[in-house]
């Protein structure tokens, strides 16, 4: 059973590098990483960066919001660490089709660029649609992408209500559901694998990682992906 579950990188290699940096990501793929969870904003001069806080303040020797930044300026951020915030292109060529890329649109009016992004990278830059899921908590993001391009997997993320994220995954033919794994038992995980593919977040600890794994679920998100 282990074999067939995802070992999904958070945020790259959260637990062991500066989160959602080209360092954090290059270590998760050298631990055999099958897959990489990331975070895209928007930000001012219109490129989607890859962060997670909509705020610069708690990863960084700046503070103020991500969105209000254009790139130039956040290009002379430093990531704690040394490290510097990439963009999603930037992610998208690195990583290079070599393992699933898993896509959290957490920024406003993130959803149309990324679109653009994955159709151009799979189209002239070797990716395939296979290796891309576009998640998010905000439905509207999600059902954008599925407006503009229907060959995007898509990925609904869930923390408080797993029904209304099953009906709204259904209105959208999203692949996969990513509940926190608190909200998991067997019984849950073999009703949603009925019809959805099931990415949990975020696993660290060896029991919860062994419980989870009893479960069958399609991937596990974590931030010591060689714990998986």
């Amino acid at each position: 059973m282990d074999k067939n579950i995802l070992r999904i990188g958070h945020r790259g290699a959260k637990g062991h590098l500066a989160e959602n940096t080209l360092e954090s990501i290059k270590k998760a793929l050298s631990l055999g990483v099958d897959g990489i969870e990331i975070d895209v904003h928007r930000c001012a001069s219109g490129q989607l960066v890859v962060f997670h806080d909509f705020t610069l303040d708690r990863m960084t020797n700046t503070s103020g919001e991500v969105s209000k930044y254009t790139l130039n300026q956040l290009k002379r951020v430093e990531v704690k660490g040394h490290c510097q915030i990439p963009t999603l292109s930037e992610v998208l060529t690195f990583v290079n089709n070599k393992c699933l890329l898993n896509i959290e649109l957490k920024g406003h009016d993130t959803a149309d660029e990324a679109s653009r992004l994955i159709a151009f990278f799979v189209e002239k830059k070797g990716w395939e649609y296979k290796n891309i899921i576009v998640s998010s908590f905000q439905t509207n993001l999600l059902e954008t992408v599925h407006k503009v391009n229907p060959n995007i997997p898509l990925g609904v993320i869930t923390d408080t209500n797993l029904d209304e994220a099953v009906n709204f995954a259904k209105t959208i033919n999203a692949v996969s559901i990513h509940p926190d794994y608190t909200m998991l038992t067997q019984e849950i995980v073999e009703k949603l694998k009925e019809d959805f593919k099931v990415f949990t977040f975020t696993v660290n600890n060896l029991k919860p990682i062994k419980r989870i794994k009893s479960y069958g679920v399609d991937g596990i998100i974590s931030d010591f992906p060689e714990r998986l």
